[in-house]
């Protein structure tokens, strides 16, 4: 769960929802710290082979699906994400690409 402001954000049903975008193969979560609402998601995506897609387009889609505060203000495009032993992304791996990513 993300909080963001006085409103909790499920990092899974925004996963999945990203993932009901046609050009998403995968997508992952997390909460990065915010000066004014505590906390705000951050998305990270994996693309369809073939696809195309920009930020503004799974922004968009993601803001006729969610209510507003849940629509992330940074995408993050990545070839894979690191999966486990149950083939599920591992948790921490989403924290560890975004120290790459510090601005």
């Amino acid at each position: 769960m993300i909080k963001t402001g006085g409103e909790w954000i499920s990092s899974i049903d925004l996963e999945n929802t990203a993932i009901g975008h046609p050009s998403v193969a995968a997508a992952a979560v997390i909460g990065v710290k915010h000066p004014k609402w505590q906390e705000r998601p951050l998305l990270f995506v994996v693309r369809k082979h073939g696809h195309s897609l920009e930020p503004q387009d799974i922004l968009a889609f993601l803001a006729q699906r969610v209510a507003k505060w849940w629509v992330p203000e940074e995408v993050i495009f990545l070839e894979s994400l690191p999966v486990g032993g149950t083939q599920g992304t591992k948790s921490a791996a989403p924290r560890e690409v975004r120290k790459h990513f510090r601005r």
